[in-house]
């Protein structure tokens, strides 16, 4: 094929491939999402309607880049770890990231009355993403326990300071500034013995994230058969297939993974 004389502008493209033999996490982060929370009414301190959004478009991701082997989220924010063999995209940091944010965001916006009914989307949501590269597993579980943790400690604060806001009757600055300089065990103590709220009985949602895995799952179907006689039988087909599921739980600790042995490639190169 002749080659135009404006060909050599593409000399000024930076090579972004992903080093090889490590697991490639993009990241996404709602962008300015405390505003967009405020103008769409989301419920204090968890919307569970926004937080089944965010899964579904991060199960759509999954479906769409089968070498997603994990995501996770929390809040505003989303992690997905492609297995360290891949070879989507050439491994290109540039062309993970923008089809997993453009992915979602779309999934977003489409899936949005699915969750939010009649409550209009006032304006389109976006989400920035990083690329960060893992080298072995012990880094990568470090990095999703750390997300994880994240996550209780902001739900923590964020379940004391609206339970202060909106049962104690405190404003939001004399809520912010009840709870500062306080550790764990203190929003705990002030959530039980003013509120009566065992902080351990709230939703593992809430309290853990979710985690998305590919899983083998049996689905049972039903189907009219004609048998030689021309009468017709009704017979049920059992078919495993892989699924996307969803899981509230711990990640942090060792019974995850080892129910999970397939997530995590070997360290051996």
């Amino acid at each position: 094929m002749a080659k135009s004389k404006f060909e050599y502008v593409r000399n000024f493209e930076l090579d972004d491939t992903c080093l090889r033999n490590c697991y490639i996490v993009v990241r996404l982060d709602g962008r300015n999402f405390h505003k967009f929370s405020e103008q769409h009414n989301f419920m204090k301190p968890n919307d569970n309607r926004a937080l089944g959004l965010m899964s579904r478009s991060a199960r759509s991701v999954m479906e769409e880049l089968e070498d997603i082997t994990i995501a996770y989220g929390q809040s505003d924010e989303f992690s997905f770890v492609f297995k360290r063999s891949t070879t989507w995209f050439k491994r290109r940091a540039s062309k993970l990231m923008t089809h997993v944010a453009s992915q979602f965001s779309s999934s977003f916006v489409y899936y949005w009355k699915e969750y939010f009914g009649e409550h209009p989307l006032l304006y389109p949501p976006s989400f920035d993403g990083r690329v960060v590269l893992y080298p072995s597993n012990r880094n990568l579980r470090d990095y999703l326990s750390w997300r994880q943790a994240d996550c209780h400690i902001n739900n923590l604060y964020n379940t004391a300071f609206w339970t202060l806001v909106q049962k104690g009757g405190l404003t939001t600055t004399q809520a912010e500034e009840r709870l500062s300089g306080t550790q764990a065990a203190d929003k705990n103590e002030i959530l039980f013995s003013e509120f009566n709220i065992n902080y351990n009985n709230e939703s593992p949602l809430h309290k853990k994230g979710t985690t998305l895995i590919w899983e083998k799952v049996n689905e049972t179907t039903t189907k009219q058969i004609k048998r030689p006689d021309e009468v017709e039988t009704e017979i049920t087909v059992t078919r495993t297939r892989k699924k996307v599921t969803s899981h509230s739980c711990d990640i942090i600790g060792e019974q995850f993974w080892e129910e999970h042995p397939d997530i995590l490639e070997s360290d051996q190169c």
